[in-house]
This record gives structure tokens, sequence and C-alpha cells, in this order.
């Protein structure tokens, strides 16, 4: 408990420094335009670059004009290795490539499989479905570019965290209806999946730290604008039908206003016959996965993910 109570702290202090709901638009503006470069003090609190991967940068087709992505390669993998297409949180409107780069460089080096991780454009400047569509756009191309990168077409995968998850999930949706490109996993990690935030727990946690139920407000009216929060592309807890999507692994944190919308879209993939686990994450916040050496969970999680992902992919 005191290891939590700590970890709780400094997660709120980072909290109350960059919380959404303080920023207008000139400061979310600056905002995505910051970069988050890998020294002493990023890398204790962030976790560092996973050993035996290359990095480099490269482009990817968007819905409109080319995004930035990031490519994790693990030294030595070979030709016809699988391909996960990441996509990273902040809301639709905060975030970009390196804060992912703890996360990613880690799935490939314990899955040996290549991981692109996708800039998509951000709110408000670019409310939905810019992001959706971006991140659909992406991964046509890089499945059609797979041998590129070293990776087989046909053993693909989707990933995100937060936002992230929730476009890893409509991602998902859009590529079963649009007749592709196949998917062989979804994982999930702490998703939003119900933008209407009527899940139980959004009140439960209503003022956890990391995120609170009043900076998921700011950041659904920010990426929504005023549109239905009820369409499946925004919240695929109310697709139709969900039957035929890959199957997934759910991980999701026990004080996260949004825990509740990992388990019910679980439950919903079930019930639509679509294998689906699900991990609670004991004390942990929103985001623990950012914060791998302050919560203890990160590493752990992060096994499951691999395991998970190597499974289904290898």
């Amino acid at each position: 408990m005191a290891e939590l109570s700590r970890v709780l702290r400094v997660l709120g202090r980072v909290q109350g420094a960059v919380s959404i709901t303080r920023m207008d638009a000139a400061r979310i503006a600056r905002a995505q335009q910051q970069r988050m470069p890998h020294n002493v003090l990023t890398d204790l609190l962030f976790g560092g670059l996973a050993k035996g991967v290359t990095v480099f940068d490269g482009t990817a087709a968007g819905a409109e004009s080319p995004l930035d992505v990031r490519v994790y390669r693990p030294v030595g993998v070979r030709a016809g290795a699988p391909l996960v297409v990441n996509f990273h949180g902040g809301g639709w409107v905060l975030g970009g490539l390196d804060q992912g780069d703890w996360l990613c460089s880690h799935v490939a080096a314990g899955t040996g499989a290549v991981v692109v991780s996708v800039g998509y454009r951000l709110a408000p400047s670019h409310p939905w479905p810019a992001a959706a569509e971006d991140c659909y756009a992406a991964l046509a191309d890089l499945a059609k570019r797979a041998a590129e990168f070293g990776a087989d077409a046909g053993r693909v995968a989707v990933m995100g965290d937060s936002a992230g998850g929730n476009l890893a999930a409509v991602v998902a949706l859009m590529a079963r209806d649009r007749s592709g490109p196949p998917l062989a996993y979804q994982a999930l990690i702490y998703p939003a999946t119900d933008l209407t935030l009527s899940s139980p727990s959004v009140a439960e946690n209503a003022h956890a730290p990391v995120l609170t139920r009043e900076e998921c407000v700011a950041y659904r009216d920010h990426y929504l604008q005023g549109q239905d929060p009820k369409q499946p592309y925004i919240s695929p807890l109310f697709a139709d039908d969900l039957a035929g999507l890959p199957p997934a692994l759910v991980q999701v944190a026990e004080h996260d206003p949004i825990r509740d919308d990992g388990l019910r879209y679980a439950d919903a993939l079930r019930k639509a016959g679509v294998e689906a686990r699900t991990t609670t994450y004991v004390g942990m916040p929103h985001g623990y996965f950012a914060f791998p050496r302050l919560c203890r969970s990160a590493p752990q999680a992060l096994a499951e993910l691999c395991a998970e992902l190597t499974a289904a992919l290898h």
C-alpha cells in the first residue's frame, strides 16, 4: 500500500501539470509540438528503448496526407516476421510517437514482431473521423508494404492504449467492414469504447489519478465536437454486430474511469462469438503502461501482452 500511495502521489502531480482541462487551444497546439527526448530522467520515469531493437522513422499513407510512423524491428529477425500496428494514446488530442518507445520496442523484443507506431492527426484541429480514418489508411498501407519492413501481411495485429485502444478497436471494425486488411489479433490496453461515458467506473473513479471524469469529458468533447458518440466508429461498444472480429486481449486498470469500457467491450465480443481475454491490474491507475519504473504492474502486463501476441501471431 505504501508503494501504491507513492505512485499515485507522483502521478497525481504529473496529471495536475498537464491536465487537458487547463489547456486552451494555444496551449494544446504547443503541447502537440513538444517532443520527449531520451535522457536519464525521462527514461527513469517513462522507460527507455529495449535492447536489441532497431528503431527508424518513416511515413505511411493517411486518409488525406502522409503520416509519420516509427518502426521497431528486432535485430536479427528473419523476413516474414509478424506485423503489429500501434496507435498511441493521449485522448485523441495529445501524445505522439515518442511516448510509445518503451511499449513498442519491448513488444518488438518480446514477440519477434516488427512494430510500427502511427502518428495520426489530432483534435481539436482535426476532429473525428480524422484520427480513425488516418489509422485505417495507415494500417492498409503498412499491410500492403509489409515486405518492405521484413514483415508478413498475413500475420497482422493492431494494438493501442487508451485513445489508441479505442482506435485499434475501431480500425478492427473498419477492416472487417471494408474487407481488409485481415487481422489476426487486437490488443486493447485500457481502451475507451463508450464515449457516452456511461460505464459505472466513470462515476466510481471520477477523481482518480492520471485521468478524471472531467478530463474524459474534455478529451471527448475536443475529439467529437458535438458528433454522436454512439456511432460505432467512435464508440465500438455500440456496433450492431461484433461477429467476425479478431480475438482480443483487453487489459484494464482498477482505478480507471474507463475500466468498465474495456470489460464491457470484451463481454460484448464474447457474446458475439469472438475470443476475448481480460485482465484487471489491481491497484493501477489509467496509463500505468506509460510509467514502467513507477507502476509495478507494467512489466507484468507487458509480459502478458507479449505472450498473447506471440501465441496469436507465430
